[in-house]
């Protein structure tokens, strides 16, 4: 078949050829117009949510931030001309009220950061402070969820698994820290790695774990019931630069802080020899799984996940003590009390296996890493840590 390509054929295939075009286009710009990720961010003004927020609008192309946080930590103010630099949508609310939660746009997923984070909390009063903050919120956030049909991520915590039980680990004195003895029987889920997550979570967890686990149970349960995707991640200590230095944010900026300022400092419990061993890790590693999970609301991985540091980035307070001895280069008396606190653990390692497995995730910068961003941060920041 000989086809005469004549000057008015021509025309009209160029024609047919841009709209063509032009409608692909016009498809591509509505598929990334409805695509773009919309997430909410609770707590977005503290340590953990303002890094969360830098690392998803630098990983996840396009995403919108939204934040609420009602600024009741001191310091967290401090954040929000950086998360404007960010670029992120930050609304001065309490996600206890239920109206400040409803007036919320509609968003892909929660982040749920907001918490009392103090395993002291409530013992001296303040406990339904502590439950507001803890379950109450997250309540009316996973309403939110059901009702826009958003997945949600909890950021849960170690501190969800029984004292009696972790203090039960057969343990032996180091020079710098306890260890796990070798070749003896070991708790049910607790491996030489870490604790699992078929560790024991029966009371006594602290008031604030017994807020964590609760609101662990009701999230799975509105998920199941609503059909919303879900994951829970039992975080271990998250530190890093920027963090506020409070004792109830994890001891490692803490003590690092309070070296750098020239202020007291002490060994509580177990003997006041400071081998007691926690494992650490950034919230820059932490949005990396959290990423994975936001891309995977379908994945058939456990809905309840350990996430930390492990034995690569855990650490006694001696150690700490020694690391900051090195890093500022002076001699600092550090008080001893023997008497071992009701909440107080010698030893928490998380297990990692199961995230490495089902999300193959592993904390990338190791526990000196980020001890070295915390000194640098300190160092920089010494004023401005002065008023905190």
């Amino acid at each position: 078949m000989i086809v005469n390509y004549s000057a008015k054929n021509l025309d009209l295939k160029v024609i047919y050829y841009i709209v063509t075009y032009e409608f692909i286009i016009h498809n591509i710009k509505l598929q990334l117009l409805f695509s773009r990720m919309k997430i909410l961010i609770t707590g977005i003004a503290g340590f953990v949510g303002s890094r969360l927020a830098e690392f998803f609008k630098t990983n996840i192309a396009d995403c919108e931030i939204i934040g609420i946080d009602n600024l009741s930590r001191r310091g967290s103010e401090t954040n929000l001309e950086f998360l404007k630099t960010l670029g992120c949508k930050f609304i001065h609310g309490d996600i206890r009220v239920t109206d400040d939660v409803n007036d919320l746009p509609k968003v892909d997923w929660i982040v749920d950061c907001a918490a009392n984070p103090s395993v002291l909390a409530g013992i001296n009063g303040g406990t339904s402070q502590l439950i507001g903050h803890n379950l109450q919120g997250t309540l009316n956030i996973l309403e939110k969820c059901r009702k826009d049909n958003a997945g949600f991520i909890l950021l849960s915590t170690s501190r969800v698994y029984s004292i009696d039980a972790l203090n039960q680990i057969p343990l032996q004195e180091d020079n710098t820290r306890f260890s796990v003895k070798s070749g003896v029987s070991l708790p049910s889920g607790f491996t030489l790695e870490g604790v699992t997550e078929s560790f024991s979570t029966q009371a006594p967890v602290s008031l604030y774990g017994a807020t964590k686990l609760a609101s662990e149970v009701m999230a799975l349960e509105y998920a199941y019931t609503f059909g919303f995707p879900i994951w829970v991640n039992r975080c271990g200590v998250i530190a890093g630069a920027g963090q506020f230095g409070k004792i109830d944010q994890g001891i490692f900026s803490f003590w690092i802080y309070q070296w750098l300022l020239e202020r007291n400092l002490g060994f509580i419990g177990f003997g006041g020899k400071g081998k007691q061993v926690r494992d650490f890790f950034s919230p820059e590693d932490l949005g990396s799984l959290l990423v994975k999970q936001m891309n995977s609301p379908n994945h058939t991985a456990p809905k309840i996940i350990n996430a930390g540091g492990g034995l690569k980035s855990a650490m006694s307070l001696y150690e700490l003590n020694d690391y900051c001895k090195q890093q500022f280069g002076f001699e600092k008396q550090i008080k001893t009390e023997s008497e071992t606190r009701a909440f107080d653990l010698p030893y928490y390692v998380t297990d990692n296996s199961e995230v490495t497995k089902h999300w193959n995730w592993t904390p990338q910068q190791s526990g000196i890493q980020i001890l070295d961003d915390i000194v640098k941060y300190a160092r920089a920041n010494t004023q401005k840590l002065l008023l905190l």
